[in-house]
C-alpha cells in the first residue's frame, strides 16, 4: 500500500514529538485541575510542556540536569513538579484518571474495596531515611500501596523498613483514614471496605 500525503503528514507530526509526550486529549482530562499561571512575574512556561518534560523524565529515567534542550530548563521543570507536589495536585490527577478508568471499564467510578499492601526494598546509605525490617533481614524502606480491585492506585506512601514502631503503625493507621475519606469515596458517597 503506497503512501499517500496525509500518512506522511501523520507520521511527521509523530516523529517531531517524543514518545513520552500527552496528547491534546490526555491532556483534557487533567487541564482542569492544573493551577492557573501566576498574573505577576515572567511569562509562565505552558503546563503542557512542564508535563511532557516531566513525563520524559520518567520514561527515560534520566537525572534532571539531562533533560533536552528543547524541554524548558531543568530548573523550571523541577520548581513546577515541587509546586505541584506540595499542593497535592498529583493526588487529584490519580484520582481522576483512576475514575476515569474504573468508568471505561463499566465499573462505579469510587472503588468499594481497597486492598493494601507493603513491600521492604533495599537501599543505598546516602538515600535517606531507612530502616531495617527484621522479618524480611532487609535495610532499607518500605513502600505500602493502597489499590482497588482491578489494581488501580489509590495510595502511596513510603516509610522506612521497620515495621514495628508505633510511628509506622501510626502511619499505616492514618493511611487506612485517607484512603477511607479519598475524595472519590466523599464525592460518590460509598464507604470502602477493607480486606
Amino acid at each position: 500500500m503506497p503512501w499517500n500525503e496525509a500518512d506522511r503528514a501523520k507520521y511527521e507530526v509523530i516523529r517531531s514529538r517524543y514518545s513520552s509526550d500527552m496528547s491534546e486529549a490526555e491532556l483534557a482530562l487533567i487541564a482542569p485541575l492544573l493551577p492557573p499561571p501566576k498574573r505577576r512575574g515572567r511569562k509562565p512556561t505552558d503546563a503542557k510542556i512542564i508535563l511532557n518534560a516531566l513525563f520524559y523524565l520518567i520514561r527515560c529515567g534520566c537525572p534532571w540536569r539531562y533533560l533536552p534542550k528543547d524541554f524548558p530548563p531543568f530548573t523550571t521543570v523541577q520548581n513546577r513538579f515541587y509546586a505541584w507536589r506540595d499542593s497535592g495536585l498529583w493526588a487529584e490527577v490519580i484520582s481522576v484518571l483512576v475514575m476515569e478508568a474504573r468508568e471505561a471499564e463499566g465499573r462505579e467510578a469510587a472503588p468499594t474495596a481497597v486492598v493494601i499492601d507493603s513491600q521492604s526494598i533495599k537501599t543505598t546509605e546516602a538515600g535517606g531515611p531507612r530502616g531495617f525490617d527484621a522479618g524480611k533481614k532487609v535495610k532499607g524502606r518500605k513502600r505500602h500501596l493502597a489499590v482497588d480491585t482491578i489494581g488501580l492506585p489509590i495510595e502511596c506512601q513510603i516509610t522506612t523498613a521497620g515495621g514495628g514502631s508505633s510511628r509506622q503503625n501510626s502511619k499505616r493507621a492514618a493511611m487506612r483514614r485517607q484512603v477511607s475519606s479519598a475524595s472519590m469515596a466523599s464525592v460518590h458517597g460509598s464507604p470502602l471496605s477493607w480486606q
